[in-house]
């Protein structure tokens, strides 16, 4: 009976060690998009007699030039939500435990030259929330809270200061990256997605490199390759919508491995407005189970849903100074 009960307790600390790092994602400091414009209609200007306005992004021969646009001394903002879900199961003991986080990013742009943009990456609010079961449930919200809960002081230290420092060229590929703060994730997040060096179809796809680090037995780290996968699938009123998959390509035969590396296999759609050259909001979902992960009969269900869309300058303001679940 006592090793029974040993046994139980293990296996709950476990679980609690697998959730930990399942929430991760949830609680890292990551992906900061840029400000809201409204999207323009990219359609052949009428032949009327009127004064003639600012010439939206048109397609040449139905090609569409995605690339990012900004302004130095740029504020560009949005808004992020996280919502995460974990049950595990190991030797017969299971456990749910549920996050969800409200976040206010943004990019503070401070050099631009042909083909290359500076920015500094912020976090300037973030609301969490999370319960584990059989466990009380921890809040923080920045703009209220004097003082972070036990183990969140990180989080805390984090907001409302530059995070990062990135210089990229107009298509999204980082040329340097420079961290001011420690990230809390395992691992640097991604910033940026990365678009066609050159004008494309509808229906054209392209593929970036994504290496992600995982633990190994013994605490060492191991990288494992994959591939973000991108296709345009329409434009309307100048808003490219995209959608993008990621998929593993270095094989993964351990448990222990895959219930790290799911958490970042995520697939969903962005849409981008052509004319201000900006993600205009983006929606990913992931559902996947591993088996085996901490003995033969232990069993994880991890799934998540991030959304991001951008703030109008006024109300990107506004959220700076409260920020609600």
């Amino acid at each position: 009976m006592v090793s029974y009960s040993i046994s139980r307790r293990r296996a709950a600390q476990r679980i609690g060690f697998w959730i930990a790092l399942a929430a991760l994602s949830v609680w890292g400091l990551s992906n900061a998009l840029a400000e809201p414009k409204a999207p323009s209609a990219a359609r052949p200007a009428a032949k009327v007699a009127v004064k003639p306005a600012a010439k939206p992004a048109e397609p040449t021969a139905s090609r569409y030039d995605l690339k990012y646009k900004f302004r130095v001394g740029e504020v560009v903002r949005s808004e992020v939500t996280h919502r995460a879900t974990v049950e595990s199961t190991i030797e017969g003991t299971s456990q749910t435990a549920e996050t969800r986080s409200k976040s206010v990013k943004a990019w503070r742009v401070t050099e631009t030259s042909p083909g290359r943009i500076k920015f500094v990456h912020m976090v300037e609010s973030i609301d969490m929330w999370q319960k584990t079961q059989g466990r009380a449930e921890v809040t923080y919200n920045s703009a209220t809270d004097k003082k972070a809960p036990p183990g969140y002081e990180a989080v805390a230290a984090a907001v409302g200061v530059p995070l990062t420092e990135i210089t990229m060229d107009d298509r999204g590929a980082i040329i340097k990256r420079e961290q001011k703060q420690p990230q809390l994730d395992t691992q640097s997040p991604q910033i940026t997605i990365p678009l066609p060096k050159e004008p494309v179809e509808v229906g054209h796809v392209w593929t970036a490199p994504l290496e992600i680090d995982v633990i190994v037995k013994g605490g060492a780290t191991r990288q494992i390759r994959t591939q973000q996968k991108f296709s345009l699938d329409k434009v309307q009123h100048g808003l490219a919508t995209i959608s993008v998959d990621t998929q593993a390509l270095t094989p993964v035969n351990d448990p222990v491995i895959e219930a790290q590396l799911i958490q970042r296999l995520s697939s969903g759609t962005l849409q981008f407005d052509i004319d201000a050259g900006r993600i205009a909001g983006q929606e990913l979902d992931l559902d996947r189970r591993v088996l085996g992960f901490s003995g033969p009969s232990s069993v994880m269900h991890y799934v998540t849903r991030y959304t991001e869309k951008l703030l109008p300058m006024a109300e990107a303001t506004a959220s700076k100074g409260k920020a609600k679940r």
